[in-house]
């Protein structure tokens, strides 16, 4: 398991931007693969983006794509979410998490070491 404490969320209004920072406890950390989910009330965990180890290839939910960009910097061990104009819809908890499958997935079951999650809220 990794230490994944997630920042950066709050209220933007629709059109906006936000960076989520996700900073990581594992010496090792350049080694993992790294997702981004959201959590709306009510609804299931969704993916959103994630990484490779190397920070040379990602993938995204088509909700998202070409909104979001996830980024990371393995030196500070530290994975982000770059989210630019924001929609209402877009309303969630903001999780990060290890990815423990090959990379390519979007299963929540093949992620651990979740966060406690940031809330992003945006208003119409």
């Amino acid at each position: 398991q990794v230490q994944l404490v997630e920042s950066g969320g709050g209220l933007v209004q629709a059109g906006g931007s936000l960076r989520l920072s996700c900073a990581a406890s594992a010496r090792t950390f350049s080694l993992y693969n790294m997702g981004w989910f959201r959590q709306a009330p009510g609804k299931e965990r969704e993916f959103a983006a994630a990484i490779r180890w190397s920070g040379e290839d990602t993938y995204y939910a088509d909700s998202v794509k070409g909104r979001f960009t996830i980024s990371r910097d393995n030196a500070k061990k530290t994975v982000y979410l770059q989210m630019n104009s924001l929609k209402p819809e877009d309303t969630a908890v903001y999780y990060c998490a290890r990815a423990v499958r090959s990379f390519g997935s979007s299963a929540p079951a093949d992620f651990d070491s979740w966060g406690q999650g940031t809330q992003v809220t945006v208003s119409s």
